[in-house]
């Protein structure tokens, strides 16, 4: 199994030295996991974290490491839940322009989400979409069965957050809400789904962890990198970012990336800050 871990670093092209941070952190998690899980099996696990913070990286280590407790553990990402593109011009027409873009709460298939829940919660085969970002689309693959479900691990940069106060809305927080927003149409709804639909997705988890960087100019380093990543992996893909659209993309997360960042360590079951290396520094329980 460790040699396991050893592959997965490699196939992550991580430093060789990243196996001290999972012996340091992803091990200790993933005992502290498979504990809740021998009370209450399936574990639904929210892992919450900004573009760039490591989430997917994280999925993967405690994937391994749960199966040497002899749990089965799948990843869930919120991305695999988008709307095809073509769900979400729809929306653009009907709700407002700035549904085009995925990202913000609206923008998913959230019935999806709760149907991939109850598939685990009845020990039902799990099959999972997936969304290609270097096309901006959901594929038409399917991943799984999945069977026999442990442990879900439910990934997404808002996994977790909640609405903010109504007059926290009143004001843009950057060019594009009060250019392309200034009625607050967009981020009204944005608003109301999280009291709603996803409300109830994310009220199905048995705990949240946040993985947490120190401010917004922070996640703007992180995601480009995620960009070059991409951009290495897909290069043809036609909906990789120059700087300037990357920058326009995530004026749409700044919002509620800003409201997660300021209240959910409060409230997080446990919160790992993520340092300005990616790499993750002492973990804090609530």
């Amino acid at each position: 199994m460790r040699d396991s871990i050893g592959a997965l670093i490699a196939a992550e092209q991580l430093p060789a030295d990243y196996r001290e941070i999972v012996e340091r952190h992803w091990r200790p998690l993933a005992e502290r996991l498979a504990d809740m899980a021998a009370r209450k099996n399936p574990l639904f696990v929210g892992i919450n974290g900004a573009q760039g913070s490591g989430k997917t990286t994280l999925c993967s280590f405690l994937e391994i490491l749960l199966a040497e407790h002899d749990l089965h553990a799948i990843t869930l990402s919120l991305d695999d839940l988008y709307l095809m593109r073509g769900d979400r011009e729809e929306l653009a027409r009907e709700v407002h322009p700035l549904f085009a873009t995925r990202g913000v709460p609206g923008t998913h298939e959230v019935d999806l989400g709760v149907a991939i829940f109850d598939d685990v919660a009845d020990r039902r085969d799990v099959y999972r979409p997936a969304f290609d970002k270097a096309s901006d689309d959901r594929t038409s693959m399917l991943v799984g069965p999945q069977r026999n479900v442990d442990v879900l691990l439910f990934e997404g940069w808002c996994v977790g957050a909640i609405p903010q106060a109504e007059e926290a809305l009143a004001e843009p927080v950057n060019s594009l809400e009060a250019e392309e927003d200034g009625d607050g149409v967009w981020r009204r709804e944005v608003n109301r789904r999280l009291a709603t639909d996803y409300a109830e997705l994310f009220g199905r988890l048995d705990l949240l962890i946040m993985l947490t960087v120190s401010d917004f100019a922070t996640v703007r380093r992180n995601r480009r990198l995620q960009e070059q990543k991409l951009a290495r992996s897909s290069p043809l893909g036609e909906a990789l970012m120059n700087d300037a659209a990357l920058d326009r993309f995530l004026a749409h997360y700044e919002r509620l990336t800003r409201h997660m960042l300021a209240e959910m360590p409060e409230r997080a079951d446990i919160v790992i800050p993520i340092g300005p290396d990616q790499r993750p520094l002492a973990a804090s329980a609530n």
